[in-house]
């Protein structure tokens, strides 16, 4: 599984989601959209973009991209 759809899903799931209720928010099935998270689809960008705003996340935060700060050193 990418990186970004286990991130999605960990998402989903921290906001204690379900599957239907996301595909929901995005205009499909739910089928789908669990399609989308095993990768059996690929996730189309115009549904990336929404979940991101829906999520209040950065799409570089769910591709993975951000650098983690260790605020522990000077």
């Amino acid at each position: 599984m990418p990186t970004y759809m286990k991130n999605l899903r960990d998402l989903r799931e921290d906001h204690d989601l379900t599957q239907t209720q996301i595909a929901e928010i995005l205009g499909t099935s739910q089928t789908m959209y669990a399609r989308y998270e095993r990768s059996a689809n690929e996730l189309p960008l115009r549904h990336f973009i929404v979940l991101c705003k829906y999520y209040g996340v950065s799409a570089d935060k769910v591709l993975g991209l951000t650098k983690k700060t260790d605020h522990s050193s000077p």
